[in-house]
């Protein structure tokens, strides 16, 4: 039975905005609600679905200004040899590297996820020791924070620099000879925080994600 690892933050975990709105801590949508949990569904029993989400996880940079340990690169390859064999790894990377903490432009946020990309693709963690197949998933664009502005604050530009991404994430994929899915084209993030997926974003891209799957295989 082939096994997908999806690699992700907060909108992989599954971060509720509306329940959390509400709530001292953050509060996670069911499983069945999110992606990775109706992807499993769309798939069927033929395919392994493993989530692996985090709240305020970067791609190689750790948030010195928020809670520790949200470094994508250092917890990737004991990721990976946790769960092999895989054969493909979804990575959904970026959100947070648009924090205005770590100053990064869109080009640097991209070249972070191209060097999850080359630690993946060096890993031997696919079937048979050989690397995985990997898809590159571009996240969604930042919304709206004028009515937000702790949040604002915290993402200076981040709108801006978020719609330059899927041009750039596709050129690295292509760079690194991997495939790509831009979340844009099927997801808008929840007006209540101009970050995470509403349950129906979680849908369109369970179900964009199977279909480039099926694709790919």
């Amino acid at each position: 039975m082939p096994t997908i690892l999806c690699f992700g933050d907060s909108n992989t975990w599954g971060y509720d905005p509306a329940a959390t709105a509400a709530s001292p801590f953050p509060i996670r949508y069911p499983a069945d609600v999110r992606w990775p949990g109706q992807l499993a569904g769309e798939l069927g029993n033929s395919w392994q679905v493993i989530e692996e989400g985090q709240n305020g996880r970067a791609a190689v940079h750790e948030d010195r200004t928020a809670l520790a340990s949200r470094c994508g690169r250092d917890y990737l390859l004991p990721c990976l040899e946790s769960h092999h064999p895989l054969e493909v790894v979804a990575i959904m990377l970026g959100t947070n590297d648009l924090k205005a903490c770590h100053h990064l432009p869109a080009q640097d946020i991209a070249n972070g996820v191209g060097v999850l990309v080359q630690l993946i693709l060096k890993s031997g963690a696919g079937p048979g020791a050989r690397a995985p197949k990997i898809l590159v998933i571009c996240p969604a664009a930042i919304g709206n924070l004028e009515s937000l502005p702790d949040l604002a604050a915290r993402f200076v530009g981040a709108r801006e620099r978020s719609l330059e991404m899927p041009r750039l994430y596709a050129a690295m994929a292509k760079l690194h000879g991997v495939e790509f899915l831009n979340a844009q084209e099927y997801t808008q993030v929840s007006p209540i925080d101009g970050l995470h997926f509403t349950a129906e974003d979680h849908t369109a891209l369970a179900k964009a994600v199977a279909a480039k799957l099926r694709s790919m295989m």
